[in-house]
């Protein structure tokens, strides 16, 4: 009975299947109007749980707009054998340097290049006092001498009564 309302429900909605992938991810289309403009959508339906990372960069593309045209079972077949002498030789290159790295690591430690800190503030922090108000007492005394500057260039300028 649900086959016969799902096969009713499908001829009711607007929604027409384009293509599967070999994972059994569903793709659609369905025309909508906005803006008295008949446009056409495009959607996915998962199989099992929907993690977007699985599509292929075929489908992607075709969902984005990015193909006119979906693509095709042949054409995914041939796509997916070019990709895997790629991740082979991934794979070997990956085992080549994790060898490597063992080698390196038996005769030396090897060097992180990678911050794991936070960013270096010791030229920042050292802009400030640290001891009191060291900052403030250097500037009085500056002021200071300023006044005794003022002050003898004032006795200077004036002129003597005796």
């Amino acid at each position: 009975m649900s086959k016969l309302l799902a096969r009713i429900a499908g001829y009711l909605s607007n929604r027409t299947l384009v293509g599967v992938d070999k994972l059994g991810n569903r793709y659609f289309t369905r025309t909508e109007e906005i803006d008295g403009i008949m446009k056409e959508k495009r959607c996915v339906i998962f199989k099992g749980e929907g993690d977007p990372t699985s599509i292929s960069v075929e489908w992607i593309c075709w969902l984005n707009g990015q193909r006119k045209r979906a693509p095709t079972a042949e054409e995914q077949m041939e796509l997916e054998a070019r990709r895997e002498p790629v991740k082979q030789n991934v794979a070997f290159l990956k085992q080549e340097e994790e060898e490597r790295r063992a080698k390196e690591g038996s005769s030396h430690k090897a060097k992180s290049t990678g911050k794991t800190g936070g960013p270096d503030l010791k030229s920042f922090i050292h802009q400030f006092p640290t001891e009191g108000n060291k900052l403030e007492e250097e500037s009085d005394a500056v002021d200071r001498g300023r006044g005794e500057d003022e002050a003898g260039a004032q006795k200077a300028k004036e002129p003597l009564s005796e």
